[in-house]
């Protein structure tokens, strides 16, 4: 299930943020949850299963355009389709009517929305 942040989850999305790999840094983790948090076009959004957050997808919007800025699951939940589910997902929360990727997550958002027009669904 996918939740907005709330700032009590911030230790929960910094951790769930470094396993990006731009973002190891404690002080650059600090100046990207800063960011969502003062900027009302940066929307963070996490990934609830069972009682764990498990996942984070970080948007940028302009217009009617979503800019994945930042995605990633836990290591023991990737291959189950958690970041193509986020990304499915956000389209409810945001009005979206086209998503882009930033380079960092572009190789991944790019097979999250072919496998997604290549499905009957």
């Amino acid at each position: 299930m996918l939740v907005r942040f709330k700032k009590n989850c911030e230790k929960i999305a910094m951790g769930l943020l470094s396993f990006m790999p731009q973002e190891k840094n404690l002080k650059k983790l600090q100046e990207t949850i800063h960011t969502y948090e003062n900027n009302p076009n940066w929307h963070l959004f996490m990934w609830k299963k069972d009682e764990d957050f498990v996942g984070l997808i970080g948007i940028e919007t302009s217009d009617d355009v979503c800019l994945v800025q930042h995605i990633s699951v836990t290591p023991s939940y990737r291959g189950e389709g958690i970041g193509k589910e986020m990304v499915s997902k956000v389209q409810q929360f945001l009005p979206c009517t086209e998503i882009y990727a930033a380079e960092s997550t572009k190789p991944f958002i790019d097979k999250c929305l072919t496998e997604k027009e290549g499905t009957d669904a």
